[in-house]
């Protein structure tokens, strides 16, 4: 059985003690993940659309050019899907 405060109340259960003499308790920290609403489930990010390019291309693009599959989508919008294209605009720069 734990200890009572003076005031009647039980003393709280102490998750971890520092030399410097703080302290955690459980009943505060739980408090504080309530507070923050961390009891909710997280929201299913947004489904991002298909790229309208072949996937072989893109990562030809992102593995010969080290660059992020965004920008490699972006380089064959801009040849209007020709790899060949993409790739000499993706050299000139």
């Amino acid at each position: 059985m734990s200890s009572l405060r003076s005031n009647g109340r039980p003393e709280p259960e102490v998750i971890v003690n520092f030399l410097d003499g703080h302290s955690y308790s459980k009943g505060k920290l739980e408090e504080g993940c309530r507070a923050l609403n961390l009891d909710k489930p997280y929201p299913k990010p947004a489904k991002v659309p298909p790229s309208p390019h072949k996937v072989e291309d893109i990562d030809l693009i992102v593995r010969e050019f080290e660059v992020t599959r965004s920008q490699a989508e972006k380089a064959l919008s801009d040849a209007n899907a020709d790899v060949t294209e993409a790739l000499r605009r993706q050299v000139e720069l």
